[in-house]
């Protein structure tokens, strides 16, 4: 699993990182982790899961998926309708490139910490929190196989 790639000390980062980008949007990340891509494109396998996590159940369709297939050294980031409908087609290109710079270096809990703080940042410019926010998806990872 891909679960022993990260100690419980790297999951409260991420845990930490989630929770603090929502504190400026009204957005919902997760976050799912896995050894291998399941599919061949692995913006196919991050839609899966996403559908899989629900995701698409929020009331305002502001979740966003980061994906990572450890073993593979593949990644993705994904939108519900709802962002998709409000932000540009490259939306996801800034996060990513700042991701990729510490995954480069072998540092895989402050890429995916650099990229949920900044998807957070980049998500409250189009959603931005509310007072009666509420906790819709949960902060925890997800890992596959």
């Amino acid at each position: 699993m891909a679960s022993e790639n990260f100690s419980e000390a790297h999951r409260q980062v991420i845990k930490e990182a989630i929770k603090e980008a929502e504190l400026n949007t009204s957005g919902e990340i997760r976050v799912h982790l896995e050894n291998h891509c399941k599919t061949e494109n692995v913006l196919d396998r991050a839609s899966q899961v996403f559908a899989m996590l629900k995701m698409h159940q929020t009331e305002q369709r502001n979740g966003v998926l980061v994906y990572m297939a450890v073993k593979d050294h593949k990644f993705a980031i994904i939108g519900d309708a709802g962002i998709n409908a409000k932000v540009e087609e490259d939306f996801w290109n800034i996060t990513k490139d700042k991701m990729l710079e510490h995954f480069k270096n072998g540092d895989l809990v402050e890429g995916l910490k650099t990229g949920i703080l900044c998807a957070g940042e980049r998500l409250s410019e189009f959603f931005p929190y509310q007072s009666d926010d509420s906790n819709e998806l949960s902060d925890d990872i997800s890992f596959g196989s």
